[in-house]
Order: C-alpha cells, then structure tokens, then sequence
C-alpha cells in the first residue's frame, strides 16, 4: 500500500507531481506570507487604526494569528476529504479556497471607508485563508512522498517544503517592488497589487494540478479497499502518539521561523530605527538561501536519516538564538542580513526539510494525510500564528529582546523531547509505519 507501488511510475511522472507539489504549496504560501508582511507595515494603520501604534500592531498580529487556530479544523475537513476520495481533488479544492480569499483582500475597503466592518471583513477573509491552507500542506507532501522511490523519499518531501520559502521570496519581493513607490501611494493602493496579482498564479497551480493522477500509493489503498471510514477517528485511535509527536516536533520549526521572518520586520523597524527596505532585503536574501538549502538537506537526510538532521538543526538554532538578537541591536545592515541568513537561511533549513517526510513515515497510508495534517496544523496553531503576538508581548513587558531569545530555546526543548519519542525511519517502507 506504500512505496512498492511505485516501481511502475516513471521518472516523468514523479518530476511532474513534484512540480505540482510545489507551484500549489508556493501559491498558498505567497498568499500567506503576503499578509504576514502586510500586517506588519499597512494592516495595523489602515484596518486596526488605534492611537497607540503598539495596540494597532498587536491587533494586527491578532488577525494574522487567528487563522492558525482554524487551520487544524481545515485541516480535519480536506484531510478527511484526502484520506476518502484522493490526494489530487482535495488539492484544488484548497488551493480554489485560498486563491479566492486572497484576492478579495486585494479589494476590501479600509477602516476610514467603512467603519468596523473593514477589521471584520479582514479577519473573515483570513479564516476562510487559514480554512484553505490547513488542508494544504498534507496534501500537497503526500502528492511528493507517495509518488517517490524508496531511498529519495527525503529529497521528495524536502520538495513542498521549498513552496514555503518561495511563496514567502515572492511575496517579499512583490512587497519590496511596491515599497519604492512613495509611502502615501503604497499605503493607498500600492499594497493591494500583489494580493490581486495572485489570481493569475492560482489559474496556474490549478491548470498544473488538473493535470496530474492520483497517487499510486492511495490508488492502490483504494484498490484493496484500505480505506478508513472515519480517518479522524482511526488517526487518534491507533496514532494518537504519532500525533502528539508532530504536534510536539512542528514548535520548533514554526516558532522562530515566524520570528526570524514576520516580527523581524516590525521589531527592526519600528525599534531599532532600520530602514524597511533593508530589513526586506534581509528576509528576501535569507529565504533564496533557505530555499536553495532545504532540496539538499532533503537528500542529506536519505543518508544519514531525518532524526540526526532535525535535532542538529534544532540545537544549533537554540544556542543561536542570543546571537541573533545581539547582532538586531548592533544596528548594522550587514550584521542584520547575516543574522537572518544564518537563522533563516542555514540553520532552519535542515529541521524543516525533514519535517513532513518523518511525518508522513510515522502514519499508515489510510489516515496519513489527516495524521500529518493534523499534527501539523496543530502544533502551527499553538507555536506558529502565536510567535509574532507573543514576541511583540514580551517586548512590549519587558523592553529586550532576551525573553524572546528564551522563548525560541524553549521551542527547542519542546521539539527535542517530543522527537526523542520515534525512531529512525529513513529505511522503512511507508506501510510499516
């Protein structure tokens, strides 16, 4: 029921379905990230406008963090919808829903236009964003691991993992084009463009998706009938401690992520006096980093496993957790840009690379798409969408950054305990998890 189906599958295909793993997971990302930018630099003005800036921008982080305490449900909805009909028709559904909500954001009137429905119509926007992305990423991994050879299934998985870091290049740079017009012409349509401009790029994911085949490995559980009635049920029944491990291990590689990459922008700009195009500029370079880094930490994992590579990584991001901040308040451009090419780009690279594959390995293929999202989109829920809200918490109690560096080594620890709870699984075939 796993990955002996794939003897039959050329080359061809598997490429083609890592394609389009990747354009959709790239599209939901660049939607995602889009407004994770936004809430930083225009949302917090013109749709929670307050005469504190520091309540307007928590506010702001609110609306960008609600969405990931809804995404476990869209996940349990698509996951349900993947593990009972298929991989491929679950994927264009989520990527249909996403799309659509990110462009009407691109045309909502502002909070002077419309009063309190502009923050309302905003947040119902982002839940219908986060409804879509929760059943996202567990289908577009599996499309990736499923349709791989045994040995690659590593490099596969790395794969979807590339889409967060190019949704997140392109939504940057999409923002840093539009941050060169003069700021009243930004602030008034400049920040609508990219929302809008993502239309064209879900006609794209869809026509791409349209045009592949379902996964060999769920066509065959179909084939035998291995099909759970209830995946939800059968997920917490028989997997519940695989569920409690990725829910465990996803803090770390969710939390400083949101750190290094979304409060960044907010934290040195607004107190540490950077210009907004360097510290863009920092995140753009750090992700292209990222982003050529994770395929290759995917194939490193294939040899050496999952497990030693995620707990290196996570334990060189904890010890460089002070570092980090301590090169922010040199208030140097060049040691901004290498502090966030070393978090970002390097040393997040190898524990988010692993991340999906060691999921997908710990689920059987009956409920591996609802067991991996909901691990996923659980642990997203509690360390992810909450990172940005909390950082800008406890600068705003405590004025440093030290509790924030503590808050990224505790993730650490909480990863590292939950993932000393599995084994190595590099060498098992998927249907012996």
């Amino acid at each position: 029921m796993a990955l002996q189906t794939q003897a039959g599958v050329s080359k061809k295909v598997q490429n083609k379905a890592l394609v389009a793993s990747l354009i959709g997971s790239s599209i939901e990302w660049f939607d995602f990230f889009l407004y994770g930018t936004m809430a930083s630099l225009v949302f917090n003005k013109l749709f929670f406008p307050s005469s504190d800036p520091s309540v307007g921008l928590l506010l702001s982080y609110l609306s960008f963090g609600l969405p990931f305490f809804i995404r476990p449900l869209g996940g349990v909805i698509f996951s349900h919808i993947g593990d009972k009909i298929g991989r491929k028709k679950t994927l264009v559904l989520t990527l249909s829903l996403m799309g659509g909500a990110t462009v009407l954001i691109g045309l909502l009137p502002d909070y002077n236009a419309i009063g309190i429905w502009a923050p309302i119509l905003l947040v119902l926007m982002r839940l219908i964003q986060g409804l879509g992305i929760g059943g996202e990423w567990g289908g577009a991994l599996l499309l990736a691991v499923e349709y791989s050879g045994k040995g690659r299934r590593g490099f596969f998985g790395s794969i979807p993992q590339m889409g967060v870091t190019i949704g997140m290049l392109l939504g940057t740079l999409a923002i840093s084009l539009m941050s060169a017009l003069p700021d009243d012409q930004f602030m008034s349509w400049g920040w609508r463009v990219p929302f809008l401009l993502s239309a064209a790029l879900v006609f794209l994911g869809l026509w791409i998706r349209n045009g592949i085949d379902e996964t060999p490995a769920f066509q065959e559980a179909k084939k035998t009938g291995n099909i759970a009635k209830v995946p939800i049920v059968d997920t917490f029944r028989y997997h519940w401690k695989a569920v409690l491990i990725a829910v465990g291990a996803k803090v770390v590689e969710t939390a400083p992520f949101y750190i290094f990459s979304t409060f960044i922008i907010a934290y040195a700009t607004n107190y540490l006096g950077y210009d907004r195009i360097t510290v863009l500029n920092a995140v753009t370079i750090a992700t292209l980093v990222t982003t050529i880094a994770i395929p290759y930490m995917g194939m490193l994992s294939d040899k050496v496993g999952r497990k030693p590579l995620y707990i290196a990584g996570t334990v060189a991001m904890m010890l460089f957790a002070f570092p980090y901040f301590y090169m922010l308040s040199l208030k140097s451009a060049l040691w901004l840009t290498v502090a966030t090419v070393i978090g970002l780009g390097i040393l997040w690279a190898p524990v988010t690379a692993v991340l999906g594959t060691m999921f997908s390995e710990i689920f059987s293929t009956n409920v591996r798409y609802t067991g991996v999202t909901v691990g996923y989109q659980l642990g997203a829920a509690l360390a992810g969408g909450t990172a940005p809200l909390i950082a800008t918490a406890l600068l705003s109690s405590f004025n440093s950054w030290v509790p924030i560096a503590l808050y990224i080594v505790i993730s650490g620890v909480i990863s590292l305990i939950a993932v000393s709870a599995t084994k190595e699984t590099k060498d098992l075939d998927l249907d012996e998890s």
